[in-house]
């Protein structure tokens, strides 16, 4: 979808605000075209031509947080990246009003808005490269590490516990998936399997 400016951009930001206040406000069951174009003050017209339904809403929401600037921090260290990453992920799966959560439960809902999700998470996931590259770099993880990999183990116990089982946040979650991620990696435990490696069978274990 093209990223317009004037006042086709104005409108897309008034309704895309319109949708995640409506979506925080009301919940997923009663979001609606209509209400969204009533909340934005524009035609209801104007948001079918452009958006469809509500799933096209919610994609272009998700698709628009992905043309930001953001990249993460450089510390100095895989600990400290993977740290800084995680406190990051953690402001905004907690932060009030709950939009990021909001919109992730849309995702389970909306075909449309999975597909978007997806997109974002690989954009995400393509900016963080940088972080198991210079951990290379240094000699904390060994060369062949696997970006993808370490930063679903850094990350994804954040995810679990607050957007999946709905829980609160445990004092040191952050820091402790961080930290467990970095010391599996300085092992070498998201290398890529050497050549004819074949896993052990359960029983062998």
């Amino acid at each position: 979808m093209s990223r317009p400016g004037g006042r086709t951009g104005r409108i897309r930001r008034q309704v895309l605000d319109a949708v995640r206040a409506e979506l925080v406000e009301h919940g997923y069951d009663a979001l609606s075209v209509d209400a969204v174009a009533t909340r934005a003050g524009v035609h209801r017209t104007t948001v079918y031509r452009r958006w469809r339904d509500v799933g096209g809403l919610l994609a272009d929401v998700f698709d628009t947080a992905g043309d930001d600037a953001w990249q993460p921090a450089d510390t100095g260290s895989l600990l400290g990246d993977l740290l800084a990453l995680n406190d990051q992920i953690l402001a905004a799966l907690t932060e009030r009003p709950p939009a990021t959560m909001a919109l992730i439960a849309a995702s389970f809902r909306s075909e449309d808005a999975a597909r978007a999700l997806g997109r974002f998470w690989e954009d995400r996931y393509a900016r963080c490269e940088p972080i198991v590259g210079r951990a290379v770099e240094r000699g904390e993880v060994p060369p062949g590490t696997l970006a993808r990999p370490l930063l679903i183990c850094a990350t994804a116990p954040l995810y679990h516990r607050l957007a999946l089982m709905r829980l609160p946040a445990e004092p040191g979650l952050a820091a402790m998936a961080a930290r467990t991620a970095a010391l599996a990696a300085s092992t070498g435990a998201f290398t890529a399997p050497e050549p004819g490696f074949t896993a052990p069978e359960p029983g062998d274990i």
